[in-house]
This record gives C-alpha cells, structure tokens and sequence, in this order.
C-alpha cells in the first residue's frame, strides 16, 4: 500500500513538471509573437514607402502605432487613411483625433472631431429611418 502511494505521488509531480514546462513554453510564443508583429510593422511601412496606399494598409499602420503608444507615427497614417477615404468607423475618427491633440494639432482635431458629430448624428437618423 505504502508503495502505491509513493509511486502516486511520483507520477502526480513529474505530470505537474511536465504541465509547467508546457506554460514556459506558451509564454515564449506569446514573446515571439509580438516581435513579429513588429516585423510586420517595419514591412508595411517599406510597401507604403514604395507608393502602394491602400485603406486596409493604412488603418494597419494606424492601429499598430496607436496600439503600441507611438500617437505621432499613428497621426502620420491615419492622416493618409483619411486623404483616401471618410467612409470610416466612428473609431478611426476618435484616434485620429486623439493622435492629433498628441502632437498638439489642435484645430485639425477639432474638424475632425466635427466630422465624427456629423458622421453619428446620420448613422442615428438612417437607424431611426429603419
């Protein structure tokens, strides 16, 4: 009996060894992940540097700069997402605006505060036209 125990509890610790290399393991592709997503960064501002615009690259841009803190980077290409298009979710609207009170364009955040009002106020009209 004695000796079932022992060998019980043997096999409990090496599983519970086993499980805790498993989360070092976890934690290292979550290190791994974010410095590639910072590869992917740097590679899509080469493409935007070679002249190909798009929205979809724009608002990758935007949102990995304003995600990390970098509000100024983040202004740069959200300013080139709203030269190509409005027709943007109310978000957009509020970082960039918030990018631009960052490197104190304040007259410009304003405008674009503005436009979010307007923007708002007709997605609210054409729901209660719904």
């Amino acid at each position: 009996m004695r000796k079932k125990l022992i060998f019980c509890t043997t096999i409990s610790l090496v599983s519970f060894k086993i499980h805790s290399q498993n989360e070092k393991v976890y934690i290292t592709d979550k290190i791994n992940a974010k410095y590639a997503y910072i590869d992917v960064t740097q590679t899509y501002e080469r493409v935007a540097a070679k002249g190909y615009k798009s929205v979809d690259l724009f608002q990758k841009l935007g949102n990995s700069y304003y995600s990390n803190s970098r509000l100024d980077k983040a202004a740069k290409w959200y300013e080139e997402l709203f030269a190509i298009t409005s027709d943007l979710d109310p978000e957009y609207y509020s970082r960039y605006a918030k990018c631009l009170i960052f490197i104190e364009k304040n007259d410009q955040a304003n405008e674009v505060l503005q436009r979010l009002k307007q923007k708002i106020a007709l997605e609210e009209l054409i729901k209660l036209k719904k």
